[in-house]
């Protein structure tokens, strides 16, 4: 795990918080993401909950910010409806994250005790899908 310190994006956590009020509606959408990708763009979404499983925020987030060209994403943070606040992503986003942006920040904690973290911190010693590929020769 690092030590690290990562500057908080504030106004990434506004513009899921902005999400999370005004477009999660009931019960299908309760959770908002935001993105920044490398180039500054940021990119938003919602889950979508179904019993099935549904695909959380984080994971929305990825495929609209590719919709929109944002292929490299810097940090994320997902932000509760009902004024919850920032979550922390679930095991399998975790998971996602590391394996799609091993580099990512995430936002996490508490009201004032907001940080900025690696995703790979959120997974020590984790199984990371990349080092597992044959290389393509």
């Amino acid at each position: 795990m690092t030590t690290q310190n990562h500057p908080v994006d504030h106004e990434l956590i506004e513009a899921a918080a902005h999400v999370a009020r005004t477009r999660c509606c009931g019960d299908n959408h309760t959770m908002a993401a935001a993105a920044r990708a490398r180039d500054g763009q940021i990119v938003t979404a919602v889950n979508v909950y179904h019993f099935t499983g549904g695909p959380c925020a984080e994971l929305v987030v990825i495929g609209a910010a590719a919709a929109q060209g944002a292929y490299e994403l810097d940090t994320i943070v997902a932000v509760g409806d009902r004024g919850r606040g920032v979550v922390p992503p679930c095991g399998r986003c975790r998971q996602v994250l590391l394996d799609c942006f091993p580099t990512l920040k995430v936002i996490v904690g508490e009201a004032d005790r907001v940080r900025t973290v690696l995703v790979a911190d959120l997974l020590p010693e984790s199984y990371v899908w990349a080092d597992h590929q044959l290389d393509a020769e």
